[in-house]
């Protein structure tokens, strides 16, 4: 069994909320834990961790060449590892040519899940991205949408193949002999304490009933966007105006005309309706 946890989701579904509160399980300090100084949560697209740990820079290869390194690079994070190690993950869980898992289940344990309305969804990632509802709508549609790849510019992170909305979500929780605890975002906001716990639970962490509650408490949107506000974000791409927006449950009801709100649920309503946001009857529930 390997050590990685993945934190895997489509982007702008919760990861980053998750992995603040993680961090400060993990820290379990009086104080909240500073959203700039993650490092217990680290992202596995990581252009810095892929240099450092192959002893290669990203930058002189091919994306082709990255893809067949990663699982590599996944395995030997997890051979160094002497306890779970949680990892942001975008990806979805795709093949690279050589046949080999991108996320090696050679060094996974296994992989929490966050899945959340993609009518939220398209709300929050136009504002993450600075772009039209409209253009992001049709991206959550594009098996090749990627993300951080631009051929002529050095991100920070390496490319990451999304495969649309639906296509991320099934591609991680139809994908066999993969140990797997799917989290929705809903309950998460809702009641953040059983949901937290029964991920903590499958991570194999039990008891410090207070310890997780503290956790939770630092990680109360309030904090989290006056620590923007105060010393900025890292993570927060330059066009967003602020990465901790709102987080709303249902917000979609506020901003989506009919049109729209249309074109998502005829793209992505048979995952939608597997997944409890379509009722039988094609009503839509937060």
């Amino acid at each position: 069994m390997g050590k990685i946890i993945w934190l895997a989701s489509y982007v702008k579904s919760g990861n980053t909320w998750l992995r603040i509160v993680l961090t400060n399980y993990l820290r379990n300090s009086v104080e909240p834990a500073d959203i700039n100084d993650l490092e217990r949560t680290p992202i596995a697209s990581g252009r810095q961790i892929f240099d450092e740990v192959m002893g290669i820079s990203a930058a002189d290869l091919t994306p082709r060449e990255i893809a067949c390194l990663r699982p590599v690079l996944y395995e030997q994070l997890a051979a160094e590892s002497d306890e779970p190690l949680f990892m942001k993950v975008h990806d979805a869980y795709p093949y690279p040519p050589q046949g080999v898992p991108l996320l090696a289940k050679t060094a996974t344990q296994g992989a929490i899940y966050l899945i959340r309305n993609p009518l939220d969804v398209a709300v929050s990632l136009a504002n993450h991205n600075n772009e039209s509802i409209d253009r992001t709508i049709r991206r959550m549609n594009t098996r090749h949408d990627m993300l951080s790849y631009q051929p002529r510019h050095l991100l920070k992170q390496l490319p990451q193949q999304l495969l649309g909305w639906s296509g991320h979500v099934q591609s991680w929780l139809d994908e066999p002999a993969l140990a797997l605890h799917l989290l929705r975002y809903e309950e998460m906001k809702r009641n953040p304490n059983p949901a937290i716990r029964d991920a903590r639970h499958f991570a194999g962490f039990t008891g410090e009933e207070e310890r997780l509650q503290r956790a939770i408490q630092h990680a109360s949107f309030a904090t989290l966007q006056q620590q923007e506000q105060r010393h900025g974000f890292r993570e927060r791409p330059p066009e967003a105006q602020s990465f901790f927006r709102k987080g709303e449950i249902g917000d979609w009801r506020n901003i989506l005309p009919p049109a729209q709100v249309e074109q998502i649920l005829q793209d992505h309503g048979a995952v939608m309706r597997r997944f409890g946001y379509l009722g039988e009857n094609g009503e839509i529930r937060d």
